[in-house]
């Protein structure tokens, strides 16, 4: 968010981080440990739910295509229910990444309005009522409705791959699950970065900046910026899709075998 967000610099004047490890340094010296993780209690209480919703709304979406149980859908049905995955989280998503961001920024400008996530919530909504706590909702749609559809379809694909000639999906080991999940979370990025970077700044923007949303947004990064600012962030965002969505699918085959071994009829 911080390299998202960084101000453009003035004529002879260098960027406020050169890249993420000087942004790392920077915010590790300045701030210490915790300013890694200003703004998460927002996301980490949205977590579980998030994840539970949108593992149900990418199950959903492919019931909805099956006309059996047992019918095998094709990628991009299985893209059309990761989108629906999507739609679902946005809810839950959209007013935690609006704090998140909003801490983080404070922390780099130095400047403390809000005490903490829950100050910031309460602030936002007196300042503009639930629209201010839901600001950047459409930005955050068109961040993860396609992103979500690329990392199930993903996810599916490289399962298949990895599935030895003979062996069932439901058969893969620990290791090749963790691959095909950490691949699919480098996929979803690759889609998500650019509509990120402008849910970030809009979010994050005063308001009345941007009176056209994402349009306005998108506009002003081009003509100051260039196309490459779409992508500010790159390099922060892959170093944890990989491990980070490594362990999200591992965790969820695991508790499917778990829960179908306690209840296999439910």
């Amino acid at each position: 968010v911080r390299l998202q967000t960084q101000p453009k610099p003035q004529p002879g004047q260098p960027p406020l981080y050169s890249g993420t490890f000087d942004c790392f340094r920077k915010t590790l010296v300045g701030e210490g440990v915790r300013g890694l993780y200003r703004g998460m209690a927002a996301p980490i209480i949205g977590v579980t739910p998030m994840f539970a919703v949108c593992f149900f709304g990418f199950g959903l979406g492919k019931r909805l295509q099956q006309r059996k149980p047992d019918d095998i859908l094709t990628y991009p049905q299985l893209f059309a229910a990761g989108m629906l995955s999507g739609v679902f989280t946005t809810v839950i998503m959209a007013p935690g990444e609006r704090i998140k961001c909003l801490l983080q920024i404070q922390a780099a400008t130095g400047e403390t309005k809000y005490s903490g996530s829950l100050d910031c919530a309460k602030q936002l909504y007196r300042e503009a009522g639930i629209r201010g706590v839901y600001k950047g909702t459409v930005l955050t749609l068109m961040r993860d409705v396609p992103a979500s559809g690329m990392y199930f379809m993903t996810y599916e694909w490289l399962k298949n791959k990895l599935t030895p000639a003979g062996k069932s999906v439901s058969d893969l080991s620990a290791p090749r699950i963790l691959f095909a999940g950490g691949l699919a979370g480098i996929f979803n990025w690759a889609v998500a970065i650019p509509p990120d970077v402008l849910k970030s700044r809009f979010q994050t923007a005063p308001s009345g900046k941007y009176p056209n949303g994402f349009r306005d947004v998108l506009r002003e990064l081009i003509r100051e910026e260039g196309v490459a600012s779409l992508y500010k962030g790159f390099t922060a965002v892959m170093i944890r899709a990989f491990p980070a969505n490594a362990a999200c699918f591992l965790g969820f085959e695991v508790a499917m075998k778990f829960l179908n071994w306690i209840a296999p009829g439910l």
